[in-house]
């Protein structure tokens, strides 16, 4: 028969309306591979699952996201790093401006990999997550100053890495 307590419902209602923002996330933090990202937010909700009693009154999504980030930054001290098997090759792109996006796109995740870990959970959360100082600092338990010059720090780190195209505003 199978009753639904109302903290399964509430869980349920969360996973489905915060799921894919938090796969974006995760999908930012791994440097765009998303079989990685998907295994982030699968970690991160059994995590979640685990302390839903004690967090599901307060911020669940912020302690999602910081559980995903430490799940990210132990992922990233892992020592293989070897390839991932595709079923078919990629095609080369039919016109330049797709692939000028697409480019600038992997470019910009394999700058982001470059940061140190807080600068790039910083950055991320800031201008991927689009959340306020505030919270970053929050996220990242830390002075609102301090996550303050980790994004500033990590947008200059940026800068010279990443390839711009044609639309992007000026920054």
């Amino acid at each position: 028969m199978g009753t639904t307590s109302s903290t399964e419902r509430g869980f349920g209602e969360f996973v489905a309306a915060r799921r894919s923002a938090l796969l974006g996330y995760a999908d930012t933090l791994s440097g765009g591979d998303r079989h990685a990202a998907e295994d982030l937010v699968q970690e991160t909700l059994v995590r979640l699952w685990q302390a839903w009693p004690r967090v599901a009154d307060g911020a669940p999504e912020a302690y999602a996201r910081r559980v995903l980030a430490r799940a990210a930054g132990r992922a990233a001290r892992r020592l293989w790093k070897g390839e991932r098997p595709v079923e078919r090759l990629p095609e080369p792109a039919v016109t330049a401006d797709p692939a000028a996006r697409v480019e600038a796109w992997l470019g910009l995740g394999a700058a982001l990999a470059r940061l140190p870990a807080r600068q790039r959970r910083a950055v991320v959360l800031r201008h991927y997550c689009d959340l306020p100082e505030s919270r970053v600092a929050d996220d990242l338990n830390c002075a609102q100053g301090t996550a303050s010059s980790l994004v500033s720090r990590g947008l200059a780190m940026l800068r010279p890495l990443v390839v711009r195209t044609e639309g992007d505003r000026p920054s």
